[in-house]
């Protein structure tokens, strides 16, 4: 009985550890700025210069929400679609916690492109920014075809 108890001990130990060290913060390792609350509402402000580009998947966008107005384009399509991306507004990118958004303000920046810094939509959240729930699209209609 000791011995199943110390192996039950040990399994509740070993499970926090790891618990623990998923949800450690990654170092940021990014040229692009991680962007605090209070920067990104300063960009917000001016919506006719900005552009929101959220580089998530879109299931990802509808369980965790967006900011109000954003681009889609997920991190793996960015370059492939530069030519959808204007050169004239300042860019905002957007993940879940800003490291995808950072390689990808990394990117862009190489490209030409003014990006103010990244944010993660869930760290903004938690820091008490608004962040906008977003459904899926509707359904399509099917169309069916005319009685002959």
């Amino acid at each position: 009985m000791k011995a199943i108890k110390s192996l039950m001990t040990l399994s509740l130990v070993l499970a926090a550890a790891s618990s623990f060290a998923q949800q450690a913060p990654q170092e940021w390792k990014y040229k692009t700025k991680q962007l605090e609350r209070a920067e990104v509402d300063k960009l917000l402000a001016k919506p006719e210069k900005l552009l929101v580009v959220d580089v998530r998947r879109p299931d990802e966008l509808t369980a965790k929400g967006s900011f109000p107005v954003y681009l889609n384009v997920q991190a793996k399509e960015v370059e492939q679609n530069l030519a959808f991306i204007p050169k004239d507004r300042v860019i905002l990118t957007v993940s879940n916690h800003a490291h995808r958004a950072g390689a990808i303000g990394d990117l862009l920046t190489s490209k030409g492109y003014k990006v103010a810094g990244a944010t993660g939509s869930e760290d903004y959240e938690a820091q008490g920014g608004k962040i906008t729930r977003v459904g899926p699209p509707p359904a399509r209609p099917v169309a069916q075809a005319a009685p002959q």
